[in-house]
């Protein structure tokens, strides 16, 4: 594939829409962009112009400009898809609205193109069962910022090939994403049902008073956070017992059981439990302060993401 042209549709140009562009674009790709909306869409060129030479600057992107010269603006979603090699999909998260996109994708995009959309909680199957070119459909689901946590879940539905699965995580993986493939359909899919899992004990332990909102932030933040943003669940386990998982399994599984056992269930999202977390976590979600903690994120997650680069180089 040395030298050919690369091209990359990308349909929805909000926040993850343009983070895809970046990624793609600071690869080698020749980037076409379109949104329904006026607005969002001209906006969109600055935004991603920006993003690459923020990610040039922690030593994430190596020519910003000439990534940015890669990117341009589709005049309709036909040209947009035009000659694409992959589609990657960022509209709205509602099943009904992927229906008409993927149904415009299927009939306009290049036969072996692959059409992917990156929602977060809606499966593949619920939008793409009556298309023509179904088998070449997936969900790519990015972590957000998805320019600076490289980790995709691909996730087809029963009719997905499993051609499309492997050309999907390939190319990912050519452009430096971590791409992980979720075996068969589940809601949320694996990253937000482990998310899900912590949020539901962090609502209750708050909720009953075990801690404060704050001080479980940094539990996580500064405790599990740090261990996990190097080593996965499993590959801890491992090293906190001599004899591995299985040593650990047999020292540990009655604890963790009766711990299951009381796990916090989806009650835990209702009134009074709810009110008690937001009473107590002593902050407004005012523009200022969300600006802030964003930049703040995105500076930490660069540093991060540049650090491990270089132990990757280093291997």
């Amino acid at each position: 594939m040395a030298g050919r042209e690369r091209n990359v549709a990308i349909v929805g140009c909000g926040l993850i829409g343009r983070a895809w562009a970046a990624i793609f674009a600071r690869a080698g790709w020749t980037v076409r962009l379109n949104d329904p909306h006026v607005s969002t869409l001209k906006a969109a060129p600055r935004l991603i112009r920006d993003e690459l030479h923020a990610l040039a600057r922690h030593g994430l992107a190596e020519d910003p400009d000439g990534a940015v010269a890669r990117v341009s603006v589709a005049g309709n979603l036909e040209e947009a898809v035009r000659d694409a090699e992959f589609v990657q999909e960022n509209g709205p998260e509602r099943a009904e609205d992927k229906r008409v996109i993927f149904a415009q994708l299927d009939k306009m995009a290049p036969k072996d193109a692959l059409l992917v959309s990156s929602t977060s909680a809606i499966t593949a199957s619920r939008f793409t069962e009556t298309l023509t070119g179904r088998a070449r459909c997936l969900v790519g689901h990015p972590v957000n910022p998805p320019h600076l946590v490289p980790l995709v879940e691909l996730c087809g539905a029963p009719w997905t090939s499993p051609e499309a699965i492997e050309r999907a995580r390939n190319i990912y993986r050519e452009i430096g994403q971590v791409p992980v493939t979720i075996n068969r359909e589940i809601n949320g899919f694996v990253l937000n049902r482990l998310q899900g899992a912590l949020l539901a004990e962090a609502f209750r332990l708050v909720g009953e008073g075990y801690i404060s909102a704050e001080d479980l932030d940094h539990t996580v933040k500064d405790g599990l956070g740090l261990r996990w943003s190097f080593l996965g669940p499993f590959e801890t386990i491992e090293l906190n017992a001599p004899g591995g998982i299985p040593d650990y399994c047999a020292r540990y599984t009655g604890f963790y059981r009766e711990l299951a056992s009381a796990a916090a269930g989806p009650e835990v999202y209702q009134s009074p439990n709810v009110d008690q977390v937001i009473a107590a976590w002593p902050h407004q979600p005012t523009e200022e302060r969300i600006a802030g903690l964003t930049l703040r994120r995105n500076e930490r997650l660069a540093a991060l993401a540049a650090h491990k680069s270089r132990q990757a180089d280093r291997k």
